[in-house]
Parts: structure tokens; sequence; C-alpha cells
């Protein structure tokens, strides 16, 4: 660390005695901690300095190119400009499925020309072949056809983002044997590719366009995500891969029942993620090296300044170890160079699953590094043929699950609805006795569902089953005549109770499935940010909140590949974003949609004082960062101040969640790419959405 970071860290610390913590245990208590703010920071910073990058920004800068070399580009990418000026009018709306698949091409060239994302003086000329492939393509689109669509082999396509409207790229490889006209399902590998900052648009779609990449099984489709960038298929690039899968059933017939998920470093490490929160989605999961949880992997706990107490709970939202248990219903198969030091995503694993009494399959390619060893890569092609071969179990007796938020709530037939408490264990077993009686024991669970599409019930249709909910029996509704099935159970008082709605019936405050934070969590769906008009003066505050407004949008399109959505609060209607949540930036006196929603918030607001609870804020240099459910538009968040809450660029296991629910940030301290500023106050609001003082 430099002298001069010191120096800075040393002039920003604060005083002891008027930054008294309310409260000392860290381990489960919101604290009012200014006496962390060395201590937060330094841990931040320890984890920068562990990845060995630069905190200014994860994609590494490109080339600066000439003014020639700018206009030529420019001129090349014209003709595109204008093909796709007509294709979205009226007259071609028979084009707009396929308008992605254009888009992608002319996103690619324009976002590395406008944003310097050019690493290489070949990717010129990528650059000017990708505008001729989406020149070919529109061409095809104004003339009523599309070619590519019932192409096999590679082909690159596209889809548009519901979270900011982006076009966002995907890779294919079609098996030869498909028919567009007459076909039958294929089984699906998804494969997350690694590690690479300079993993553009541009970089993504050219490889996709010549590689097939690491495996392409016979007779089934390929289906490559660019995952936003680089992010471990976390965050938004977690719902990129869902959103792609999607994009690829849309266009090509996919058995459901044969989907895999695998992976490389990097894509190891999102392979492990998904295959634990999302166990039932896949038939089997190959995760090769990469990291599978975030404290170990860094090696935190062996720093002198450690994590502060929310942060570690945090690690719980992606830290695949604490989610082994769901991979009691998902065949697993590691795989590890001998000599790789990434080896340890797997150990850590497969001590996890052990606790569960599950011995984790793991292939170790001798005298091998960060790769697949040939012989052990022809094992590993032979074992996921097999675990793919009979398709998933659709309905199976016997149901396990954990979790620690609702943010990854089912598996199965068992869909958790509430918790007695989030960030500690919730877990269920379910099994299915016979046709007419259900076994459940749960933990820190406090409301849930059991369902069952048409068709797969296997409970008697004859008479009204048992549900035996820790030990208490329950008489369920009974099964439809369409062999569905559906039960709610709450529990009050410590009893159990079947209910006839949802447990958690809209506009009652209770975190649910999708309503639960923390603050990064809006982020994984649609959401607008509202600007602020007006003007405060001499205020840190307002000041602060403008400057983290410019960094989401900035940071955004940077990590996130996409434009966030905005519009001025005196031109915001709320009819116009009902589908989103609301991310407002500014104070009660500059932004008015801020200003009309207060009143149904938690905390006090006013130009003098800010009220969180029992603390007093000055709100001229105090600035409170929360996520809320909207009042004003039931369903979605509302978000006050702040954007994706991990802020460092380094290690891929350092983009997890880096505030809760709420927090208030002392806005003298000018924001880094560290910290947000001096944090005064951070905690989780409870499960009625209340203080959790």
């Amino acid at each position: 660390m430099t002298l001069a970071l010191w120096q800075w860290i040393d002039h920003l610390k604060p005083n002891p005695i008027r930054d008294m913590p309310a409260c000392m245990n860290f381990a489960s208590k919101p604290c009012h901690h200014g006496l962390l703010w060395r201590a937060g920071l330094m841990g931040v910073v320890c984890m920068l300095q562990i990845s060995g990058m630069q905190a200014a920004g994860l994609m590494t800068p490109g080339l600066r190119l000439n003014d020639q070399q700018i206009e030529d580009l420019r001129r090349t990418l014209e003709p595109l400009n204008e093909a796709l000026e007509v294709l979205v009018e009226p007259d071609h709306a028979w084009a707009a499925t396929y308008l992605p698949d254009v888009l992608i091409y002319q996103k690619a060239v324009a976002s590395a020309l406008e944003h310097r994302e050019f690493h290489d003086v070949s990717q010129l000329e990528v650059a000017k072949g990708l505008i001729e492939d989406g020149l070919a393509r529109a061409a095809h689109l104004l003339n009523g056809r599309a070619p590519w669509a019932s192409k096999q082999g590679l082909v690159v396509r596209g889809y548009r983002s519901r979270i900011d409207d982006s076009i966002q790229p995907y890779g294919l490889v079609v098996p030869e044997n498909w028919d567009a006209a007459v076909s039958f399902p294929f089984p699906m590998d998804v494969w997350l590719h690694g590690r690479d900052n300079r993993l553009t648009e541009l970089k993504f779609i050219e490889q996709r366009q010549r590689s097939a990449g690491t495996f392409a099984p016979a007779n089934t489709l390929v289906l490559h995500p660019y995952g936003r960038f680089c992010n471990a298929f976390k965050f938004a690039g977690e719902t990129d891969v869902f959103e792609a899968m999607e994009a690829v059933k849309r266009h090509y017939p996919v058995d459901d029942r044969r989907i895999a998920i695998r992976g490389f470093s990097m894509g190891g490490a999102g392979c492990w993620h998904l295959a634990v929160h999302h166990a039932d989605q896949w038939v089997a999961a190959t995760p090769g090296a990469g990291f599978a949880e975030s404290a170990e992997y860094l090696g935190l706990w062996k720093k002198e300044i450690k994590p502060l107490w929310f942060e570690t709970q945090l690690w719980r939202l992606y830290d695949a170890d604490v989610y082994a248990m769901n991979l009691f219903h998902l065949p697993t198969l590691a795989y590890s160079g001998g000599n790789d030091k990434q080896i340890q995503a797997a150990q850590v694993m497969e001590k996890a699953m052990a606790e569960h009494g599950m011995d984790l399959a793991h292939l170790i390619g001798p005298e091998t590094g960060h790769a697949y060893h040939p012989q052990s890569k022809e094992e590993l092609v032979a074992r996921h043929r097999d675990m793919v071969r009979l398709g998933k179990e659709v309905m199976p007796t016997k149901v396990r699950l954990t979790t620690f938020t609702l943010r990854y709530p089912e598996m199965h037939w068992v869909r958790l609805e509430g918790l007695q408490r989030h960030w500690h264990r919730a877990r269920v077993e379910a099994e299915i006795r016979n046709e007419s009686e259900i076994e459940l024991l749960s933990e820190n669970v406090s409301a849930l569902t059991l369902h069952m599409p048409a068709g797969s019930c296997p409970l008697a249709s004859d008479k009204a089953p048992v549900v035996s909910l820790d030990g208490q029996r329950v008489v369920a509704p009974r099964v439809g005549s369409d062999r569905s099935w559906k039960a709610h159970f709450v529990k009050k008082g410590g009893q159990w109770q079947g209910v006839e709605d949802h447990p958690m019936p809209a506009g009652q405050w209770r975190k649910k499935p999708g309503l639960q934070g923390p603050i990064d969590d809006a982020f994984m769906d649609r959401f607008v940010v509202v600007k602020p008009s007006g003007q405060a003066r001499r205020s840190y505050a307002d000041r602060w909140a403008r400057r983290e407004m410019g960094r989401l949008t900035e940071q955004w399109r940077a990590q996130f590949r996409g434009e966030a959505l905005q519009v001025l609060d005196l031109d915001f209607q709320d009819d116009a974003f009902q589908d989103a949540h609301w991310v407002l930036f500014g104070t009660p006196e500059t932004n008015a949609v801020l200003k009309k929603i207060l009143p149904y918030l938690p905390l006090k607001w006013r130009s003098d004082q800010l009220m969180m609870g029992p603390y007093l804020f000055d709100a001229a240099r105090h600035v409170p960062v929360m996520i809320y459910p909207n009042p004003l538009n039931p369903g979605k968040y509302v978000v006050i101040n702040s954007g994706f809450t991990f802020r460092g660029f380094g290690s891929n296991a350092t983009q997890v969640p880096r505030l809760p629910d709420y927090a208030v940030i002392d806005a003298r301290t000018r924001a880094s790419e560290d910290v947000p500023g001096r944090i005064e106050l951070a905690g989780f609001f409870d499960e009625a959405w209340q203080w959790g003082f």
C-alpha cells in the first residue's frame, strides 16, 4: 500500500469519542460504527490487494485510435445504422423477432468505438467483419428472411434484456442434425466462460463465430451466455444466463429435462453458484476450477483487519459451500488440475457436501495446472454424457432445500414464502410417504407452499392428503382432477396451519421471494433511475448523491454492459414504470418523487435532520442509502441513493454485496472506488421490514 493511501485513510479517520458505536455486538446487530471506518476501509483495501487489480474499473483500457481510424470505422458503421432505422419502422414489424440478432453487431462495434475498447489493432478488421455480418442479416430481414435462424453449427444471436432494454449477445452450437421444419427436443449444455477483463461484445462475438468451445457434445445444443462481461455470472450476469436460455427456447426445441450447467475457471465459479442455487433446473453440473466462496479463497480471515459483520452475512448470498445440501438433487462432477491452486474450490465443496452425507465426484488431472488434462477430459466427457442421458427427475419423492435468503426460495415442489430470520440457515426436508401423506421437517421457516403442476401429482385425488409439518398434522386441499396440487402453510405462535390464499398477501409488508433485499437485489431485474431536477445549496448530501448516481450509470455500462434506464423526477409517471424498481437519487428537496414517497417510508428526513430509527444525523452531510418495498408500486422495490454496492474490480470473488438493506453515509468523505464514504450506520430490516434494532 502506498504512503499516500495510508495518509488519506488517516486523514479521514473518525474522532473516537464523537463516533463511539451505539452497539458493539457486530455479529448480529446493526451498528452505528464510525469507529469501524478505518477497519472497514482497510478490509476492502486488503481484498483489492489480493486481486492485484486496480480499482478504477475491470475492463482494461484499450488502444488510443487516431482520428483517421475512428472516422473510418464510423463511416463503415453508418450503413448498418441506416438499415436498422428502416427495420424498426412499422412496415417491418415481422423483423422485430430477429432484430436483436442484427443489433448485437451494431452495439459491439459502436460500444468499442465510443468507449475505447479496442485492445488490439487486429480488432479493427474484426469490427469491419462484424459490420458486414450485421449488414447481411439486415438485408435478409428487409427481404423477409432470417436464414441464420435455421443454420446449424456456430450461430451468434441476441435478445433484449428485461433489466435495462439492452441488447445482449449469446453464442450457440446448433447440432448438425437439427431441422427447423421437423425436429425433436435437444439436450442443452450451458457453458460459462472464464475470466477475461477484455471480453467486450466485439471479442465475445468474434470468438463465438469461430470456435465451438471446450465441449461440443453431439446432438446437443450448446449455449454460451455472455453473462454481461466478467462477474462470475452473479447479479445481472446470473439474470443473463436465464434470459439467454429463454431466448434459445423461443427459437429452438430444448428438452427441459436435459439442460446441464458447465464452466471452467471463472465459469467454474459460476457453475458452482448456479448449481447450488438452482439445483432443480439442471440435469447435471460439471464445474472446473474456479472458486466456491469468498473468505477462504481470498484469505480474508488471515488478514489483520477482519470483514464487518454485515459483510460476512452477505457472503451467504453467493457462497456455494453453505448451499451444498441442495446438490442432493443434482448429479455433480468436479474437475481440477492437480497443480492448480483453484483445486481449492472442489476441496471446499467436498468438505461441505460430506457434512450432508454426500461424496463429491472429483476428477483430478495429474501434474496439470489451470487446464484440462487430455485423459481426464475424455473421462469427463463420457461421465457427463451418462449423467445427462436419462434426464432429471421431474417429481422427486424427497426434497431437500437450504437457503439463507428468499432470493433462492425453491426446490422442485417446495417453495419457501417466509423466513423467521434472513441470513441464517433455513432448511426443509420433505418426503411423499404414500399417496395420502407428506412429511416435512423445517428450520427457520415461517411460511411455505407445496405445489405440483398439472399431470404430475402422485397423491391420490379421492381424499384430502395430510401434511405433517415438524410433527404437526395438517389436512391439505384435495388434488385437482388435472393432477395438479397446491397447499399453503404459515407458522403462527409456533404452530403450523393451512391457509387458502398465498401466505404473504400483496400489500402486507413482509420479506418474501423477490422482495427481500439486500440493496443489490433491485439490480437483478428491471429498474429505472429517477434523477433529481432540483438544486440544494451547500449540501454535501446532494453532491454525494449526484456523484453516486453518475457512478451507477457509468459503471452499469462498463461492468454490466447496458444503459441504465433514466428519467427526470418531473417527467416521471408512476404508471409508466409499474414493472420496474424505482431507484431514486437526491434529497426530498431535489427529487420530487422522493419527496412524494417519503411519508410512506420508515425514515424521517427534513432539510436539517435525518432520523433512521432512534439515530439522528445532520441531513446536510449525511445520506441515507436503503432498499424498501415500494408503497406506491406494490411488488417492487424503491432504492434510495444507491446502485450495485461492490466497488472494487479485482478478483471475481470480491464481487459480492457490500452493503445490507440500509446504511447512512457521511457525505463529507468523498466516495472512492473502494467505499461509498464513511459508513455511520448499516444493517438489515427484520422480516416485517422494520428496523432491526
